[in-house]
């Protein structure tokens, strides 16, 4: 599937979109960091829970389970929100 990468991740991958397979969230986010390491630990915690600056949506739908299954053909987006003052 195509992931859509922010900007504040991208250092990881060096392109705003890369490819990913997995039949779930987690599996998706688990096969990005395989190919880009350490990704995965800037949006899920050390308990395996979703960072909350972080979100997920799959074709538009907002996805808020890391088990939540996910389609082949799909597009996730990976959005960050950005903190500063």
């Amino acid at each position: 599937m195509k992931v859509l990468i922010p900007s504040a991740l991208r250092s990881y991958t060096e392109r705003s979109d890369v490819a990913a397979s997995g039949a779930t969230l987690a599996a998706v986010l688990a096969d990005l960091d395989r190919r880009y390491p350490g990704i995965r630990f800037r949006m899920i915690d050390e308990q395996q829970q979703m960072r909350p600056h972080v979100r997920f949506f799959f074709d538009g739908e907002p996805l808020h389970e890391l088990s939540q299954p996910l389609r082949s053909d799909g597009e996730l987006i990976i959005v960050q929100a950005l903190s500063g003052g």
